[in-house]
């Protein structure tokens, strides 16, 4: 069950998620509070499992790693210990930075970053078809990306009203 959170809740994460680097007392200046409540609320909401973790976002092209690819992947038997162990392997991939089940004719689609063409036909080839798992492959490479957050839409949550 979701965590009640009230409107400056709401409006702390809005802002360390759209940047981790603000201090404790810049959001609480923002949000109206002294520095003191505001880090009792930042605590609560980490020890609750709400605040996850903090990260610092890295631009792929400037770092080499502009090749992405979307696949979906259907493995040669899905049981439960497959989806396990394909699961294991998955996590123990660089390349891979999403993996999920999903509903309908695959079991799992996977976001893959990496440097070019030939590095992925090295993944595809000896990582996921090397597994033993899979069955199927279906590769989408990402020719533009039109919109990428890492931001949950706080406005679905009630009472809540966007920081300044």
């Amino acid at each position: 069950m979701p965590q009640t959170l009230d409107a400056i809740d709401a409006k702390i994460l809005d802002l360390i998620q759209k940047d981790a680097a603000l201090s404790v007392a810049e959001i609480a200046d923002r949000v109206g509070l002294s520095s003191s409540p505001c880090w009792r609320r930042i605590k609560r909401m980490e020890e609750a499992g709400i605040i996850e973790g903090r990260v610092t976002l890295l631009d792929r092209d400037a770092l080499g790693l502009g090749f992405e690819v979307v696949a979906s992947v259907k493995l040669a038997l899905p049981s439960k210990e497959n989806l396990h162990r394909f699961e294991q392997l998955v996590r123990k991939w660089p390349e891979v930075l999403e993996c999920m089940t999903v509903t309908g004719a695959v079991d799992y689609v996977i976001r893959i970053t990496t440097t070019d063409m030939h590095a992925y036909d090295s993944f595809l080839r000896e990582k996921l078809l090397g597994s033993g798992l899979v069955s199927d492959v279906q590769s989408r490479i990402v020719i533009n990306v039109a919109k990428r957050t890492t931001a949950l839409p706080l406005g679905l949550i009630s009472d809540y009203v966007p920081a300044s």
